[in-house]
């Protein structure tokens, strides 16, 4: 999975010829499964056509402060948009925008939103070589910087004015890359390996029938992608899911069974900083696997013996030494006080509550509702969310307590 995927991109252009790239940049950001929403300066619609900007990133284009309604005109909340991306890209960056920014100069919607936002911004400078060259830009440039902005380089090559020199902007596959390396170095899991197991696991009776459970793998596919946005190495480990894993990028190992979920696991468990159990394992398997399909009518088989399954998270808990442990427990009594029991036997380092008393939560269902649960008994209850919105309540109380 792409380190841009689910980032929220405000693009900023400005009027120069260089305008002309930017679709190519945003259908690759939409690519990579970013969010993408564009405001326009006046002049910047000269160079490109709002209406091609509006179809690739799937959303209005902005250029003005204010839109036409029905009865009257709207405004456009700048400040909602300043707070809305996680970077604001401005590119072309022109000569008039960089001095206009440096100055705190709001004379359009793009210098109100650069003056409002929250989030990191990021220019590509695009003008002729001298312009780019001169002292005054110069010192607008390093202005910026000092104030936070982080001011990519220019590229040599042809220029509009038929000069060849310093000046060009980044072309978009390098502006991608850019792009890239930002959100790489600001992730908080760079480097860490993450194992997460998912599913069910089905142990079978006969040829036709297992025990098993109503675990869909959702919960921890949804982890697995947070993981990845957060910049981890993730394994993903997972029982038998409808789901379509071939649009995950991380590594996805499936399994069957209890026996080849623990075997997995513990090839993987040595070299991983953070392992998620959230997988509903069977406990139990039958002690005798039929070759054969059990008939109805068959009066000898009345009574099927069952054997434990291997404690895979017991068992990651015993061999512990840097892992961050987290497990599930999904209950239906007596919800907190079995969580907790779990969390202190397990030898975990946290522990993930849901109950089946929650309408729309737990196995089946696209929402959840949890509470997390650290080593120390703290709990923190959430309120029903979607799957990946969970994933990210949990990921950010890991990173709240994993050092």
């Amino acid at each position: 999975m792409s380190l841009l995927q689910g980032k929220k991109i405000l693009l900023g252009i400005t009027g120069g010829i260089a305008a002309y790239k930017i679709p190519l940049l945003v259908r690759a950001l939409i690519k990579q499964g970013a969010q993408v929403r564009v405001i326009m300066t006046p002049a910047a619609t000269d160079f490109v056509a709002p209406l091609t900007l509006s179809v690739l990133s799937q959303n209005e284009v902005l250029s003005s402060f204010t839109t036409p309604g029905k009865d009257h005109a709207v405004w456009t909340d700048h400040v909602a948009l300043g707070a809305w991306g996680d970077l604001f890209l401005i590119a072309p960056a022109t000569a008039n925008s960089i001095s206009a920014m440096a100055h705190a100069k709001c004379n359009n919607l793009l210098m109100a939103t650069y003056l409002s936002a929250r989030c990191p911004v990021m220019i590509a400078p695009a003008m002729d070589l001298d312009m780019y060259a001169h002292a005054a830009n110069q010192k607008n440039l390093a202005t910026l910087a000092a104030q936070g902005v982080h001011v990519l380089p220019v590229a040599s090559g042809p220029l509009a004015s038929g000069l060849s020199g310093k000046g060009r902007m980044l072309e978009p596959d390098a502006l991608l890359s850019e792009l890239e390396t930002f959100f790489g170095h600001t992730a908080p899991l760079k480097g860490k390996n993450i194992l997460i197991t998912a599913g069910p696991t089905y142990e079978a009776i006969d040829p036709v029938r297992f025990i098993g459970n109503h675990s869909s793998g959702k919960m921890g596919v949804a982890l697995a992608k947070q993981a990845q946005q957060l910049g981890a190495e993730v394994t993903l480990i997972i029982g038998p899911t409808a789901i379509d894993l071939t649009t995950l990028s991380c590594q996805v190992t499936s399994v069957t069974t209890a026996q080849q979920m623990q075997e997995q696991v513990m090839a993987h468990y040595a070299a991983t900083d953070i392992a998620i159990a959230a997988a509903a394992v069977a406990d139990y398997r039958p002690k005798i696997r039929m070759d054969q399909k059990i008939k109805k009518n068959n009066q000898d088989f009345q009574t099927l013996e069952l054997v434990a399954t291997p404690d895979i998270l017991a068992e990651m808990g015993a061999q512990k030494t840097h892992q961050f442990l987290i497990g599930f427990a999904l209950e239906t009594t007596d919800e907190l006080a079995h969580a907790k029991n779990k969390l202190k036997s397990k030898n975990l380092d946290a522990i993930v509550l849901n109950s089946l008393q929650d309408p729309d939560a737990g196995f089946g269902h696209d929402t959840n509702k949890i509470t997390y649960i650290d080593k120390d008994g703290n709990s923190t209850p959430f309120d029903l969310k979607s799957k990946d919105a969970v994933a990210k309540d949990i990921f950010s109380q890991i990173l709240k307590n994993y050092a």
